[in-house]
Parts: C-alpha cells; sequence; structure tokens
C-alpha cells in the first residue's frame, strides 16, 4: 500500500499472509503521532497514557473521556498508520451493551480505525458482542496491565504448562468471535510461539516472540523519557530524557546570565 494512503483493517489482518513484520507504537499527542506515522503500520492509543503522560501508578484511573481526547488528538496526526485506541478500565468488561455503546462512541469521536480490550475467555461475550455490532476490536492477552490489582502485580504469564495452554486455548476461542488481532504482553516466549502458531490472525508481541507478526512498544519507553522502571522486553533507541534535562539546563543557565534572548530573538521597530 502507498505509504501516503491510510492503511486499513485487511491490511492489518493479512500480514502474517504476506509474512510482513508490523511495526506498532503507542502516541497520544498530534506531534508525537506526526512523527512516528511515516515509520508505523499501527499507531495505539494505549491506556498506558496514565502512567507516561499523566503520573498515575498504572492504568486504572484513566477514564474514557481521556482516552477519547488523546484519540483526536493522535488522529490529527496520522495520515498513514491504522490507529487503534485502548478501552479504558470499566468501561467494557462488566456489560456487553455497555461495551458496545462505549466502543462505538470511541469509534465514533475519534474516527479511529479499531479498539482494544484485554481479556481471554471469560470476555468471550464481550469480544462477541463487538464483532456483532461490526466495532473492529484487538484483543490483549497474557500480561494484563488493568488486572494489575487483581493479580497482585505485573506478572509473566505462560511459566506453567497449565498456564501455557490456557494462554492457547484462549487465544484460539478469541479468534472464532471475529477480532482483527491478538495482542500477546509479558509471556514466556515458547509459549507466545505457540500462540502464533495456534491461530491464523495477526499477532502483536510486546515482552512476546519475535515469531509474532508485529511487535508493539510503548513510544515513551522506547525514547527513553519513561526511566522510572524499563521492563526487561523494552529497548532504549534514544534516552530523550536526558536530552531535555541537558536542553533545560542550557536554557536556565542562558536566563540567568540574561544571554538569552539575544538580538535574534526579539523583535525591533524597523529602522
Amino acid at each position: 500500500m502507498a505509504q501516503n494512503a491510510r492503511l486499513d483493517k485487511e491490511y492489518i489482518m493479512h500480514a502474517p499472509q504476506r509474512g510482513e513484520a508490523l511495526v506498532c507504537l503507542t502516541a497520544y499527542t498530534t506531534p508525537v503521532a506526526k512523527a512516528l506515522d511515516p515509520h508505523c503500520d499501527l499507531l495505539l492509543v494505549g491506556d498506558s497514557l496514565g502512567m507516561v503522560v499523566y503520573g498515575m501508578d498504572n492504568t486504572l484511573g484513566v477514564s474514557l473521556e481521556m482516552m477519547i481526547n488523546h484519540g483526536k488528538a493522535v488522529m490529527r496526526g496520522v495520515k498513514h498508520a491504522f490507529v487503534v485506541v485502548d478501552m479504558p478500565y470499566g468501561s467494557y468488561e462488566t456489560d456487553a451493551d455497555l461495551a458496545v455503546k462505549n466502543a462505538r462512541r470511541v469509534m465514533d469521536e475519534t474516527g479511529c480505525d479499531a479498539i482494544k480490550i484485554e481479556g481471554g475467555s471469560e470476555m468471550l461475550d464481550i469480544y462477541q458482542a463487538l464483532a456483532d455490532a461490526s466495532i473492529p476490536t484487538l484483543a490483549h492477552i497474557g500480561l494484563k496491565p488493568q488486572s494489575v490489582e487483581k493479580e497482585g502485580g505485573y506478572k509473566i504469564k505462560g511459566k506453567s504448562d497449565d498456564e501455557g495452554l490456557s494462554l492457547l486455548t484462549d487465544a484460539q476461542l478469541i479468534e472464532k468471535t471475529g477480532v482483527i488481532a491478538i495482542v500477546i504482553e509479558g509471556t514466556i516466549e515458547s509459549v507466545a510461539r505457540r500462540i502464533v502458531d495456534g491461530v491464523s490472525v495477526p499477532t502483536i508481541g510486546i515482552g512476546a516472540s519475535a515469531a509474532c507478526a508485529g511487535q508493539i512498544l510503548v513510544s515513551d519507553d522506547m525514547l527513553g523519557l519513561f526511566t522510572d522502571h524499563v521492563p526487561k522486553f523494552v529497548k532504549q533507541y534514544a534516552q530523550l530524557a536526558q536530552n531535555i534535562d541537558e536542553a533545560a539546563a542550557a536554557y536556565a543557565r542562558e536566563v540567568r546570565a540574561r544571554d538569552f534572548p539575544a538580538d535574534a530573538h526579539i523583535y525591533k521597530r524597523a529602522s
């Protein structure tokens, strides 16, 4: 597909058949979306914004309104990538009708291409309701950040044979509901690879397996902006927090020394 055309659902879903790896990152603002868009097949407006943008301890305090506002911001900066918006905690998991209502609101108000929800086979009725309502949906299995309090922390999944088999079964059942892709997070590599081989829809890994059809990272982690905790699966391709610190320090020195603004940065009446 041409670089100047918006990628669609069919492009994402057929990635495994093409043998092409899907490049995926998170985005929360228009400027970052503009910068990432030429390089990414998929941009996720993740509820991780609760932590990396708002300084929350986890994603549980993120609201539907926050996701919609950031979804709108990202859509203003996108010309190429397929855009997915996370459904936040409390907006979908307890009632299928509520899930459809809120997901449709996100789609309508942001103009995004799909939504994402977390959950395995216990969420089959929600996945099916979204599919029946023709709402393109990504599933998220393995380590589920919205379950962090219930599970007592961020715990790697698939460590036992039973847990690995359960994850594979979940993925296969979820696929039958009509999801367009499955995100696998924080899962033992051999288990993630079995899931990749066991389903036909694209799998997108984050701390999973290189065999996945695509890979995603939180952009603030990848760029070295969010440094409170760097997970094992993150590779930092830049250290922007350090760059910002150095730039702010240089600015402060020049302001205090009255070297900024210089003549080049002020307006003068024409002579």
